[in-house]
């Protein structure tokens, strides 16, 4: 079954307790122009810092952003890092509700990067190794004791920092199955003993592989070596295997593989959590493991397109799915007005202005480029309204459109600047323009401003209206008359 809307809205019935390493992921981004006369290392220019929740923490962000309901559980230490976590969180709302043990004897672990403009250059860490304290680990399942009867499954976020010791793992497992709540973990130690009473596994290849001492690069091999994990803890193994896909490994049940998505990849960090946090807040929104990992494989694809640590957006996952949809019925390119509101609210969430505009573009020349080009420098966000081909006929007669409505939109998805294409019916795209009140309009400087349909409706809600330049001698009617011409 393919992942609907409705499955999407399901998620937000979940509450998971996640437990684990938290850390904080800091990026400093910055211009390298020139190799250090010191030692043989890039000089960054530093432009731009910025702080994210990570390790557990950003399992319970992506949880949060999901629509889910977060309870996270960890340890930091009493340093001005753990001010800064706490104001992360707490700047992420009342989806993440935080129980953090603070040990003074312990920093709070940090990830820092630099970054040469895309390209990491090099990773430095903070922290101290070894298992926490005893009184610390009382602590924490002290936690585990009175949380697990209000969540609807557990997550562990295993990042071999020390806070999940054998006792806390022990006392997980015997909580969660007290609740009766499954337990889904993210591991990172060899040893998987430890986990024995999860439901559910989720590593990457080189950790089942670290884990069972047995190949993992292809079919068989992935099922040989998730036979002997489900052996050793009687968990199923959901595994992620770049791009390769994900697998899923259940006893006496047949292996279910998915294909990767096809994505541009700009930053891989944090996307084992995105696809931990969307497994266990699908399992615990009542969804089937399938779904959950059709879901989380949905979710990797969209973070993995981001800089930086990073969350998916219900309204993202619903592109996504649009997207798949559009790709079978050969209609790729545009989104339903429903999705492009969801994208629209994301976005104002996230302060980006959102512009809007329209037309026939049936034959997409230099003209429209330039109109596009324009348009998109006047927003944060472009959405490009399509008129569908019965529109287009009544417009222009019944010799139009010379492309059909679903090669338009493949065209126009494709152009750069444009990050949203739908199409309209209508006589006009009034409704569209209502619906997803953009706060920058844009239409050809052929129009008067008071010509411009859904100007007011802008206007009025503070925004403005952008007559773009036209370039002479460029219309899709002269393109059509030229090519009929001997």
């Amino acid at each position: 079954m393919t992942p609907t809307q409705e499955h999407i809205r399901q998620l937000a019935r979940g509450r998971v307790l996640v437990i684990g390493d938290v850390m904080v992921d800091h990026y400093v981004t910055g211009r390298v122009s020139r190799v250090s006369d010191e030692a043989p290392v890039p000089i960054v220019h530093v432009s731009d810092e910025r702080w994210t929740a990570g390790g557990a923490a950003n399992v319970a962000a992506n949880i949060a952003a999901l629509g889910g309901k977060a309870l996270l559980a960890g340890v930091t230490g009493t340093d001005p890092a753990a001010s800064t976590l706490a104001g992360i969180i707490g700047a992420i709302g009342g989806a993440v509700e935080a129980h953090l043990v603070a040990d003074a004897a312990r920093p709070t672990t940090i990830k820092t990067r630099y970054m040469g403009g895309q390209h990491q250059i090099v990773r430095v860490d903070r922290e101290q190794g070894g298992p926490v304290s005893r009184g610390t680990e009382d602590r924490l399942i002290d936690l585990v004791a009175d949380l697990a009867d209000e969540c609807d499954a557990i997550m562990i976020s295993d990042y071999a920092k020390g806070a999940l010791t054998d006792r806390v793992l022990t006392a997980v497992m015997e909580h969660g199955a007290r609740a009766g709540v499954p337990v889904i973990v993210d591991p990172k130690r060899a040893d998987w003993s430890a986990y024995r009473g999860a439901a559910f596994i989720t590593p990457n290849r080189k950790e089942l592989m670290l884990a069972v001492h047995a190949p993992c690069s292809n079919d068989g091999e992935c099922g040989t070596a998730a036979a002997i994990a489900i052996s050793q803890t009687g968990a199923a193994i959901l595994l992620t295997r770049s791009e390769q896909g994900m697998s899923l490994f259940a006893d006496s049940k047949a292996p279910v593989h998915l294909a990767a998505k096809a994505r541009e990849v700009f930053d891989v960090s944090g996307a084992g959590d995105t696809v931990a946090a969307t497994v266990a807040l699908g399992i615990a929104s009542g969804l089937a493991p399938e779904m959950a990992m059709q879901l989380a494989n949905i979710a990797a694809g969209v973070v993995v397109a981001k800089r930086g640590t990073a969350t998916p957006s219900p309204a993202e996952l619903l592109a996504e799915i649009e997207a798949g949809h559009r790709a079978l019925v050969t209609t790729p390119g545009a989104i339903s007005l429903e999705a492009a509101q969801a994208l629209r609210q994301q976005w104002a969430r996230e302060g980006l202005s959102v512009g809007f505009t329209n037309g026939c573009f049936d034959i997409l020349h230099a003209g429209h480029v330039a109109l596009l080009r324009e348009a998109a420098n006047a927003c944060d966000r472009l959405v490009v309204a399509l008129n569908t081909d019965a529109s287009v006929s009544v417009l222009k007669g019944p010799s139009r459109p010379v492309q059909a409505e679903h090669v338009r939109a493949a065209v126009m998805a494709a152009v750069k600047g444009v990050d949203a294409v739908i199409l309209f019916g209508e006589q006009t795209p009034l409704e569209a323009i209502q619906a997803l009140e953009p706060d920058v309009l844009i239409k050809g400087a052929d129009y008067a401003e008071d010509q411009i349909v859904g100007a007011d409706i802008v206007r009025a809600r503070g925004g403005r209206i952008v007559r773009a330049q036209l370039m002479e001698g460029q219309s899709t009617t002269r393109v059509i008359e030229r090519s009929r011409k001997p």
